[in-house]
């Protein structure tokens, strides 16, 4: 895969297409949780990011919803496995956490599955407490920072 990775903000259905199957392949078949349990209520009033390549095939998605004028929150962050490791998480958190700071958000918050935990607290958030367990397998963290 090359390098020209760019963060988009899907528009079309084709888009939203692409971009809900990479949220399902990554978060929810792995679990076998049916088709649909990849979207909820907040989708139409929520910023959508999604990492293509050169190609236009998606490596990344993640959304970002507003809980209060100052509180941003990230959901629904998934990776390729081909894509893993190469810095595509981060590129979506840069570009949200931007968004979410100039529209005047102060903290960012999200959800981190157990094995996602290094990577955030590499980003800079800081664990506030062990939440829910997904599915009965998949322990959650809140995790916060400031913008």
């Amino acid at each position: 895969m090359n390098h020209s990775v760019k963060i988009i903000e899907p528009q079309t259905p084709k888009e939203f297409e692409a971009y809900y199957l990479v949220r399902f392949n990554t978060l929810r078949k792995p679990w076998n949780q049916p088709l649909g349990s990849e979207k909820d209520q907040f989708e139409e009033n929520s910023i959508h990011a999604m990492a293509t390549d050169s190609t236009g095939s998606v490596l990344g998605v993640c959304r970002l919803q507003y809980n209060s004028p100052t509180e941003g929150q990230l959901r629904f962050m998934g990776v390729v496995e081909d894509a893993r490791g190469m810095g595509i998480g981060k590129l979506l958190l840069d570009y949200l956490e931007k968004k979410a700071k100039y529209s005047g958000a102060k903290t960012m918050i999200l959800q981190a599955r157990e094995n996602a935990l290094p990577f955030y607290l590499k980003c800079g958030y800081s664990t506030k407490e062990k939440t829910h367990l997904l599915w009965g397998e998949i322990q959650h963290y809140l995790m916060t920072k400031e913008l």
